[in-house]
């Protein structure tokens, strides 16, 4: 007769676990990234339908068959993915990234795996080929976001209890992953997310099952042992080669996600900051827009940190863009059709940012970009021969060498709206070290042996 401790299959996972070697990609391999700058985030699915996001189902408790009954009003008659990839690249955006499928487990695909896809929806097509086919038309790179998880199988929520619904679960898992690195030709970017079971722990209180307070800090947050990440890392990268894959796969990852959060410069590492347009990673209709000026400011605070901008539209439940979503981005990108030299292909730094903005560089020249005029200059340490400067978008600029620093001074009639651009260029290329730094969150630790 077995022990109680053998009855227990996620302990004996956890304890018998053995993690694969994963090696990064190389800086070569990841520089496309590096340049890039700026992403279009898509989060589509029957969630739309509804308008109150993409948890809906587990946030309002709905009845899960009559919630897959949605793939049946799924005809997303205006949806164009040629349409949408246009959309991205008016905006200034070189990659897209693609829900292909979301916590409620329902595919923009034709999985084998799952029944639950969108070819045996009302619509009867393969969302995520026509995608990725837009994508390339539009010389765009193409990213997958793709949810581990499942909320239709009890054993995610309870391991312990249904250990052959989360084994299912995480076959599904592979078999999905497979078929995604194998249909759609080459794939540039995997953007994980839900690697937790249980939403990293639950707990029951007067509103039901919720996600505990201090789910960070909780067993079901860290299970790398569970999905066997390494392991499947190393099968992705076997069918896509080239491919960057980030945090929230149970492994480290070859770059980092920090979600609606900026935080500090980091070189040593990439990473992006995504966020939305709109509030709302699912489609909510009527929600604030982010005005020019503070999509301006996000994008300039993220490059100067080193970071890319991964922003969210939501489209609508039958495929659309809100036309006032689509006049903000092309608004956007008719700025950066402007100032892309200073934005494309540079590297956050040499200097430390500040709440007045930052800098980016590329080779022998310099982007100092002001978005806060706290004072009547700016100073910034000197890092070498300066042989001229001039402004990209402003008049009138005062620049003084002192003691080690560069003086800014522009009158305040002569600066540009939202961000002033100066462009210094020196006589050798510049060298700067960077900065190294660790992150603050819970996610991609990968450490399930601990």
């Amino acid at each position: 007769m077995k022990t109680i401790e053998e009855l227990r299959s996620l302990e004996t996972a956890q304890k018998n676990y053995v993690p694969e070697k994963v090696e990064k990609l190389s800086e070569k391999d990841m520089q496309w990234f590096r340049d890039a700058k700026f992403g279009m985030f898509i989060h589509w699915g029957l969630y739309s339908l509804l308008g109150k996001g993409e948890w809906v189902l587990f946030n309002e408790r709905l009845d899960m068959k009559k919630y897959a009954a949605l793939s049946q009003d799924f005809s997303a008659e205006a949806f164009d993915a040629e349409k949408w990839a246009r959309t991205a690249k008016e905006a200034g955006m070189k990659y897209m990234v693609l829900t292909t499928r979301h916590h409620d487990g329902f595919c923009l695909f034709d999985s084998k795996a799952s029944g639950y896809n969108s070819v045996n929806s009302a619509a009867k097509r393969d969302f995520v080929k026509e995608y990725t086919e837009a994508c390339r038309k539009e010389g765009l790179k193409v990213g997958f976001y793709y949810s581990p998880m499942d909320w239709r199988y009890p054993g995610y929520f309870f391991p312990e209890l249904y250990w052959e619904s989360a084994q299912e679960m995480k076959k599904q898992c592979w078999e999905q992953l497979e078929e995604l690195m194998t249909n759609y030709g080459k794939i540039d970017l995997l953007w994980f997310d839900g690697e937790w079971l249980a939403h990293g722990g639950i707990g029951f209180g007067e509103n039901g099952w919720m996600r505990d307070p201090d789910w960070g800090k909780s067993r079901y947050l860290r299970v790398n042992y569970f999905w066997e990440s390494e392991k499947l890392i190393n099968r992705i990268r076997a069918l896509q080669p080239g491919i960057m894959i980030n945090n929230r796969g149970g492994w480290e990852g070859d770059f980092h996600v920090r979600e609606r959060q900026i935080g500090g410069i980091r070189t040593d590492k990439p990473w992006d900051s995504n966020d939305c347009l709109a509030r709302s990673w699912g489609y909510i209709p009527g929600m604030p827009v982010l005005s020019l000026e503070q999509l301006i400011r996000n994008l300039v605070s993220i490059i100067v940190r080193d970071g890319n901008y991964l922003l969210n539209v939501g489209p609508a439940g039958d495929g659309s863009f809100d036309p006032e979503h689509v006049q903000r981005l092309k608004q956007l990108g008719a700025w950066l059709e402007k100032y892309g030299e200073s934005v494309y292909g540079t590297r956050g730094g040499p200097v430390q940012p500040g709440v007045w903005g930052g800098c980016v560089y590329r080779e022998n020249t310099v982007y100092v970009h002001i978005t806060e005029w706290g004072k009547d200059r700016i100073e910034i340490p000197e890092t070498g021969r300066l042989l001229s400067f001039r402004g990209l978008n402003c008049t009138n600029i005062s620049l003084t060498e002192q003691n080690g620093m560069l003086r800014i001074e522009i009158p305040i009639e002569d600066r540009a709206p939202y961000d002033s651009i100066v462009r210094l260029d020196y006589a050798e290329p510049v060298r700067w070290d960077g900065v190294e730094a660790k992150e603050e969150d819970v996610y991609g630790l990968a450490d399930g042996l601990g």
